[in-house]
């Protein structure tokens, strides 16, 4: 007399961590009311008239929001229900919902976490904005939908500065391309600014240190929420001004994108204050003044021994870098050691020997000129 028409799954649960910290227990806590739920009411509800089966969903599963992979996985479980329900002629719309100003989940967000997705483009609703696009997805026949208000002018900001969650950069005009652009610029700079390299090398010796931590309190003040820079003690604990986990892989993605450098995420708990992360930086960049105005030494012996000392460095750190930087290096290394080869022979240099297809006596006689008869 009462046949069931429509299903509403709003169950959620959070327990949020960088992905390295990942657990067994973090994936449970968030994939069992969601998934599990979620397909238990698909499963059970074959031989009902359903008109409507609407799954709470989350934008956290298209941006990949920091800290959150457990919840964006579970999210997009459910993403992908709604599609495998309609391919099977089944009614489903998997609404991933932004960020509610009023309860939900984001009702336990801190003042920081909540800062920090308004700079990502993601700002929030009032429950009255979201009820009314809740009507709307109830007359659509989209498999998934994306009820969210978002900040299209922080999306061209973090467009141009090639950072930013990716999907929302095409919102955007030149989002993507733009984006490219930028993550191949490195740290050419942004909007016109001055890049950070040619900055320290106009930069007198004693000024150095000075430029890189006014760099790294203005990043600290903004990933913090703070008004201005000046409020940044520079020898206080990064930790004891507000860092967590979060913050500082947020943090140390500002830094990469304005320094062109490859930090690790724990760059803040290695060096714990605005002054000891500065002086990294500035070894991390090794910028020395040169007749030209450049940075970099401007002799090429002098070059070769400041890239023997950046590797000599950065070995140290080796198991932080990843196989696939190791490869671009030595591909790189060897690339040059090609084009002075050819270099060298223009010159009339001997070429190299071909140690694997040299003889025994050509071996002895390559040692013999290096070494000296014994």
């Amino acid at each position: 007399q009462h046949p069931l028409t429509t299903v509403i799954h709003t169950a959620g649960t959070t327990h949020d961590t960088p992905l390295h910290h990942q657990t067994p227990t973090h994936l449970h806590t968030t994939l069992n009311p969601k998934a599990h739920t979620a397909w238990h009411l698909h499963t059970t509800t074959h031989n009902h008239p359903l008109t409507h089966f609407l799954l709470y969903s989350s934008l956290s599963g298209l941006t990949g929001t920091p800290g959150q992979a457990n919840y964006a996985a579970a999210n997009t479980f459910l993403d992908a229900l709604a599609h495998h329900r309609h391919t099977h002629g089944q009614p489903a719309t998997s609404l991933a919902w932004g960020l509610w100003n009023e309860g939900g989940m984001g009702e336990r967000l801190t003042a920081t976490d909540l800062a920090r997705l308004r700079r990502s483009g993601i700002v929030p609703m009032p429950p009255e904005e979201a009820l009314r696009m809740l009507d709307t997805a109830l007359g659509s026949t989209e498999a998934l939908l994306y009820p969210a208000r978002l900040d299209l002018n922080a999306l061209r900001t973090l467009a141009a500065a090639g950072t930013g969650p990716e999907p929302l950069l095409g919102l955007v005009r030149g989002g993507p391309a733009r984006r490219g652009a930028a993550a191949g610029a490195g740290a050419r700079g942004a909007g016109g600014a001055v890049p950070l390299a040619d900055r320290l090398a106009a930069a007198p010796p004693e000024g150095r240190e000075e430029l890189v931590l006014a760099l790294v309190r203005e990043h600290v003040a903004a990933v913090l929420g703070h008004g201005s820079p000046d409020r940044i003690d520079a020898e206080r604990g990064l930790l004891d001004l507000g860092f967590d986990s979060l913050t500082a892989v947020e943090f140390r993605n500002r830094l990469n994108a304005v320094t062109g450098l490859r930090l690790p995420t724990t760059v803040v708990f290695d060096h714990p204050t605005p002054a000891a992360l500065a002086r990294h930086l500035l070894d991390e960049l090794a910028v020395t003044a040169s007749p030209t105005g450049s940075a970099g030494p401007a002799d090429p012996l002098e070059a070769i021994e400041h890239l023997e000392e950046l590797l000599r460095r950065h070995s140290a750190g080796t198991a932080a870098r990843d196989a696939a930087e190791a490869a671009e290096i030595t591909q790189r290394l060897q690339s040059v050691l090609r084009g002075w080869h050819d270099v060298s022979a223009a010159l009339g240099e001997p070429a190299a020997h071909d140690l694997d297809s040299a003889t025994d006596d050509e071996l002895f006689e390559a040692l013999d000129k290096e070494l000296g008869p014994s």
